[in-house]
């Protein structure tokens, strides 16, 4: 039996293609947005770390109504990193609308989202978005997307997918690639006759699984999931069974659907749409909730193993407990534990040190995690990622990625030395319009540091994307960073006069008033060991001038760099300090002489 006045779309498109403006057109279109929300932008980018970053982090829900029919708009975070959520939420979903932008085409975080909505059967609706853009070349991007539906075997939807292009930034959406549009209603009315309605039966006993949790200071949890059969009512009893099979009662006492991108109170949803509860204890994602009277749990969700762990400290710096408010290691482990359980895509085990080991996706997975509890008031000490290895069939095994660099074409050569040095093997090669782009396959520690080293390598117009790739043999020793660093040797203030006179030692990433400590990283070394110096020195103050009279006008800028950025740089003997207000880089041993002893045992 269908539900034909319910749609439920997952939107899917790389990071920047234009996803959330297009969602805007939507809105406005139906007529969604409520008074004090005309006039805003990238409502779906409600979180301010998004909205900073211009990526969706969270995946959300929101719904429109157009022409009668409750459209449920399901949002999924276009960065690989964060494909934990996109495996959960595509479970909601009968269909995708893939956009695309019109000159870059089908990326490969793109391809990661669009094989899981293949895998769960979901009907496609391809938009190439961006037709605004003077390099637009429609044509060249279908043809990608159809050699991409190929390869994903998809072929029978290959031969005749729907296809809408649109401008987010204007507006408007068209059938034809000749033709400018007005408005964005083509659009939703491709979306109400191609994608299809749910087909599932509202006089079944209720069921309804968890694929999203999210949290309300009045009612505490919230499960939001699609009731797979009959109609959730508000206050009814249900028996909660958990991803390990442990079942226990439980009551819905609180019960919404979306509308716009509000929860509104609801008394009864019905099978095929989006519900949101409350009321049941330790309500857990993948959790089923079912008909006493027919307990039948659907399979229990499964994600893909993180890659990267990395571990997590309580700060012991000479500067801990200064700058954050939460600083003791059993309020963070307590924090990274309902963390894991919000994203069970997270890994948290005990580490060493009162510490814990905190394993995800990427980098950038297990970075938004750290930046978000540094703005709660946090301060911790976290290690260097490392890659998890395996060992299958007694070989040692480790995860690699698929990449794509775009880049300036006269760097070409650069680049690809670069990447091969960390174990890239070059698959396919690009160029168009002095651009290019770079296709290969990488051990993921190659691409751990690689980042800031590309934008130096391209003058800060490289882009890389990747996407996980599996196990494979252990490659090797890898290239990493070949410098080595400058470590303060005493605790005070920077002064002008110390770095003035140090400076064809390297390049600081401090500048004169920073407090530094005691085997506190301060700059990058211009050779490939690691020095001792003292940046707090003062010159002597005499009669004739002050002790900082022309030093600070003529030192060069400091080298800034953001949360990742330190991550990615981090060695195995180093630490980074993180605080509300400082990110400090920092060895695990301050004392010069516990350092010189440890590297003579190595050697």
């Amino acid at each position: 039996m269908t539900a034909p006045a319910i749609r439920n779309v997952a939107i899917v498109a790389h990071v920047d293609h234009g996803k959330t403006s297009l969602v805007d057109c939507l809105f406005r279109t139906a007529g969604a947005l409520k008074r004090t929300e005309e006039g805003a932008d990238r409502l779906l980018d409600s979180d301010a770390l998004e909205r900073e970053r211009g990526i969706t982090i969270l995946s959300k829900n929101a719904a429109i109504s157009w022409r009668g029919v409750h459209v449920n708009l399901i949002d999924t975070p276009g960065h690989a990193d964060l494909g934990g959520q996109v495996e959960r939420v595509l479970s909601m979903a009968d269909g995708v609308l893939l956009v695309v932008d019109a000159f870059e085409g089908p990326m490969p975080q793109t391809r990661f989202v669009l094989e899981k909505a293949f895998a769960q059967g979901l009907s496609p609706l391809v938009v190439v978005n961006k037709m605004d853009r003077k390099d637009a070349r429609a044509d060249a991007v279908l043809g990608e997307v159809f050699d991409l539906f190929v390869e994903l075997g998809a072929e029978e939807l290959a031969l005749d997918f729907p296809v809408t292009y649109a401008s987010a930034r204007d507006g408007w959406a068209s059938s034809t690639s000749e033709k400018i549009g007005t408005e964005m209603q083509p659009l939703l009315d491709q979306v109400l006759g191609v994608i299809p309605a749910p087909t599932l039966d509202p006089k079944q006993p209720v069921r309804i699984q968890v694929s999203t949790l999210d949290w309300d200071d009045f009612v505490g949890r919230i499960g939001i999931g699609r009731v797979d059969r009959g109609v959730l009512h508000k206050g009814t009893d249900v028996v909660c069974v958990a991803n390990d099979g442990l079942r226990r009662r439980g009551r819905i006492k609180e019960l919404y659907r979306f509308d716009g991108m509000a929860r509104i109170p609801a008394d009864q949803v019905v099978a095929g749409d989006i519900a949101c509860l409350a009321g049941i204890d330790k309500l857990g994602l993948g959790d089923t909730l079912c008909d006493p009277e027919a307990v039948e749990p659907l399979e229990p969700l499964v994600l893909e193993e993180p890659t990267i762990e990395m571990e997590f400290l309580p700060n012991d710096s000479p500067f801990a407990g200064i700058e954050g408010t939460f600083v003791t290691s059993r309020q963070v482990a307590e924090r990274l534990d309902r963390a894991a359980w919000m994203d069970p895509a997270l890994r948290v085990r005990p580490g060493e040190s009162h510490g814990k080991l905190v394993a995800g996706r990427g980098v950038l997975h297990l970075g938004i995690l750290t930046e978000n509890m540094r703005r709660e008031g946090y301060e911790f000490q976290v290690g260097k990622p490392r890659v998890l290895i395996k060992e299958i069939n007694g070989k040692k095994q480790e995860p690699y990625e698929r990449a794509r660099v775009d880049l300036p074409e006269d760097t070409l050569g650069k680049v690809i030395e670069f990447f091969s040095r960390r174990g890239a093997e070059i698959s396919d090669m690009e160029r168009r319009s002095g651009r290019a782009a770079l296709h290969f396959r990488i051990p993921t520690r190659g691409l751990i540091g690689a980042r800031s080293p590309l934008l130096s390598l391209t003058r800060g117009e490289g882009v890389l994307s990747s996407l996980a790739d599996g196990y494979d043999a252990w490659h090797g020793e890898v290239s990493g960073r070949h410098q080595g660093v400058l470590v303060s040797s005493h605790q005070g203030k920077v002064t002008g006069y110390a770095l003035r006179a140090l400076e064809d030692r390297g390049e600081f990433f401090v500048e004169p008033g920073d407090q530094v400590y005691m085997g506190m990283v301060v700059g990058e070394n211009n050779k490939d060991e690691d020095i001792t110096l003292n940046v707090s020195r003062e010159r002597k103050l005499t009669n004739v001038r002050s002790s900082t009279k022309d030093v600070v006008e003529s030192i060069r800028v400091a080298r800034k760099m953001g949360l990742e950025a330190y991550l990615e740089y981090l060695a195995d003997d180093e630490l980074l300090e993180v605080t509300p207000a400082s990110l400090r880089l920092r060895k695990r041993k301050l004392d010069e002489k516990s350092r010189l002893r440890d590297k003579q045992r190595a050697t």
